[in-house]
């Protein structure tokens, strides 16, 4: 288990000016990621050096949008002003945690300008309405294309800020009393609002907070 990707949620109409904002502040220039046409939205990826990426994600004027739970999330987080929204680690078998929650993992993907197509499978979107401090679980396919984070460049994410219970997400995880992310610090921090707060890059220009 790993952190696979963090998601920052905007509107359609603040994707491009977002997108533009933290490259310049990281120093590096996010991909065209395409669409998700079961979820109703779309992405912008920046590949990160540590194996795991960043997603600027909206929601479009679709129907799907409505009814697929990621689609709902991002379309609520961007309606609250936008921001960090939730994270995703990937695991080598979703049906362990299929198991462990009692349902059925939701088969995504998404087509880049490329053509390329990028399959998943995804579960725990849904609790993520419900409790924003709790990740999402990922597993790619095997005949999938690259994974997003291929390519990444010299910025690293170094550290996360979460307002939640560190007890409540590692019981999620299944995790013991830990939580894994790989050399990747967590830092419990009081917040209006439970969820991701911040994340800490490395960059060529030292050290940024993006919030």
């Amino acid at each position: 288990m790993r952190l696979d990707h963090i998601s920052y949620a905007c509107t359609p109409a603040e994707l491009g000016d977002v997108v533009q904002r933290i490259g310049s502040d990281l120093g590096a220039t996010f991909v065209d990621g395409g669409r998700h046409p079961s979820f109703g939205t779309r992405n912008f990826i920046l590949p990160l050096a540590n194996g795991c990426y960043i997603e600027v994600v909206s929601a479009l004027d679709h129907p799907a949008a409505d009814k697929a739970p990621f689609g709902r999330a991002v379309a609520q987080r961007a309606e609250r002003g936008g921001g960090w929204m939730s994270w995703a680690v990937a695991v080598d078998d979703i049906s362990t945690v299929e198991e462990r929650l009692g349902r059925e993992a939701r088969s995504g993907h998404r087509i880049r300008p490329d053509g390329a197509d990028l399959c998943w499978k995804q579960i725990g979107v849904l609790d993520v309405l419900e409790d924003a401090q709790l990740p999402f679980f990922v597993e790619w396919a095997p005949v999938t294309a690259e994974h997003p984070s291929t390519g990444g460049g010299a910025v690293v994410l170094e550290r996360v800020e979460i307002c939640g219970e560190p007890d409540a997400i590692s019981a999620w995880l299944g995790a013991g009393h830990d939580v894994p992310l790989d050399g990747i610090t967590v830092e419990w921090v009081v917040d209006d609002e439970p969820g991701l707060v911040a994340l800490w890059f490395s960059t060529a220009h030292g050290s940024v907070r993006i919030d």
